[in-house]
């Protein structure tokens, strides 16, 4: 039996947005998971994954981690002699790419999305360049999931070899199913994410104060569904306080949120292919999000939610007014026209068939 060895940075990413393609390599396949954590590793391990530790600084480079990266994936692949390797996200894709191409290991990799390395200018910029390169570089096939980051790779000849475009993760139909639409109660915006501030949640927040200074709407409620991932602790704090949001905690369950929303609101700054999008509106939520590439393939302006644009509080805010403006069959026309929409185009079964195909024209 042929081995296929998985780099990522999280076994939650993996077992939420991938674990149909992890099962389908199950079918005929050893496959060994290399990750930083333990979040879903049990479940990994139940289906027949065999999964080792790798750790990974996720944020910043730091030359000594990174170096101990590169050896960590060098002695495991030595040790093991994958037939394949398949990564996912900044570090796998560059450190472990790069250690396939110096020992001759066929690789596929996965560029999720640019993240705040490419808002970089000048020599650090240039070193982002040069990594991708290098990571890249012997790689058979890199998936994109949006045209833009593949348009940016080619442009910068960060990628020179086949590449293909998927819809993101795709969205897992039956697990998110279609919800009908709340008929009754206050209007309840939902956020969903790691809270930081590369996914708008300062627009977010200054948008919902706003709407709470406004009599005809201040009844409506804003949810605040993830953990902290930079210092917004007291600050959110503060506007839970006022009564501006509510916190909701973290949850890896977020069907039952979905379900209580009227909407749901993501102000990114940048995205591979937003997954949140695409699992609300397949529950049959329309969204408000920024008009950026990741977000605006999956919505409808007008249709199946409203747009934004990008560090812009007052178009978040405005977005948000011509939502709560419509009537509540109107809301449920957009929740309906966004499932169709999924159905259409981001069907998880299509996005794995795509990578079992090159699976398929490397080892046979």
């Amino acid at each position: 039996m042929k081995t296929v060895l998985i780099l990522g940075n999280s076994s939650g990413g993996l077992y939420d947005f991938r674990n149909e393609f992890v099962l389908e390599l199950l079918r005929n396949y050893r496959v060994i998971v290399s990750m930083p954590d333990t979040v879903k590793t049990d479940l990994l391990t139940a289906e027949g994954c065999e999964v080792v530790h790798t750790d990974i600084n996720r944020r910043g480079v730091n030359p000594s981690e990174d170096l101990k990266l590169i050896r960590a994936y060098r002695a495991f692949m030595k040790e093991v002699r994958p037939d394949l390797v398949i990564t996912y996200t900044i570090k796998p894709n560059v450190y472990g790419g790069y250690v396939c191409g110096k020992l001759g290991i066929p690789y596929i990799s996965t560029v999720t999305g640019l993240g705040s390395a490419f808002e970089k200018t000048g020599i650090f910029l240039k070193l982002i360049h040069m990594l991708y390169r290098k990571g890249m570089k012997k790689a058979s096939c890199v998936f994109f999931q949006n045209s833009a980051n593949r348009k940016l790779f080619e442009e910068n000849r960060l990628v020179t070899g086949k590449t293909r475009l998927v819809s993101g993760s795709g969205v897992n139909l039956e697990k998110n199913r279609f919800e009908p639409y709340p008929a009754e109660g206050p209007v309840r915006f939902l956020y969903v994410g790691r809270i930081m501030r590369e996914k708008g949640i300062g627009e977010l927040l200054e948008a919902a104060r706003e709407i709470h200074k406004d009599p005809e709407y201040s009844g409506a409620e804003f949810d605040i569904l993830g953990y902290c991932d930079e210092d917004w602790q007291e600050t959110l704090d503060e506007a839970g306080k006022s009564g501006i949001i509510k916190q909701l905690g973290f949850d890896p369950e977020v069907h039952s949120y979905y379900r209580a929303s009227s909407a749901v609101v993501l102000p990114t700054y940048h995205e591979g292919m937003s997954n949140v999008l695409m699992e609300a509106s397949a529950c049959g939520r329309p969204v408000i999000a920024t008009r950026i590439d990741g977000c605006r393939e999956i919505f409808e302006d007008g249709v199946t939610g409203f747009g934004c644009e990008p560090k812009n509080a007052k178009s978040l805010e405005g977005a948000i007014r011509r939502f709560l403006a419509l009537p509540s069959e109107e809301r449920a026309k957009m929740g309906a026209a966004a499932r169709a929409k999924m159905e259409r185009e981001f069907d998880r079964r299509k996005v794995t068939e795509a990578y079992m195909e090159e699976v398929r024209n490397i080892l046979g």
